[in-house]
């Protein structure tokens, strides 16, 4: 087990606007607020959703077609070794009937009437990922 410790430095709240992409929204709020290192909740709707599922090296997506409540998203945002910010989250997700479905948060999630999001910079400001080829992810190395 690798362990690093950080304090929270400062707290961002943001509104996503309808349209937006959840993943592409956290990365420019991210970048807006010079954060390389943090963490991140939000709650919202969403028109569709692309869900990731791990499995043999690679994410099979899994489209959901909504309107869709954001039950829960939570994630990180830190860099690769190349210095490119990485986005990484999951979500569950409910149609009107309650149904869930939860995954890797990926490029296609497409905010409805709002989400509302909180992005906790950390103090360190720098959290690495390496790749590693057996596994084909970047994995954090703090």
């Amino acid at each position: 087990m690798q362990i690093a410790e950080s304090k929270i430095t400062k707290t961002i709240f943001t509104k996503l606007a309808e349209g937006e992409d959840l993943i592409k929204a956290i990365e420019v709020a991210a970048k807006q607020n010079n954060i390389n290192a943090g963490i991140f909740f939000l709650i919202g709707t969403v028109k569709e959703a692309v869900l990731g599922f791990y499995q043999n090296g690679k994410y099979i997506p899994i489209h959901k077609a909504g309107p869709l409540e954001i039950a829960s998203c939570t994630g990180n945002i830190s860099i690769k070794e190349n210095g490119e910010l990485v986005v990484h989250g999951h979500i569950v997700v409910s149609n009107s009937e309650g149904s869930a479905y939860g995954g890797h948060v990926m490029e296609g999630c497409i905010v409805d009437a709002t989400v509302e999001l909180a992005l906790l910079a950390v103090e360190s400001g720098k959290l690495e990922r390496k790749f590693d080829e057996t596994k084909n992810l970047w994995f954090w190395n703090p």
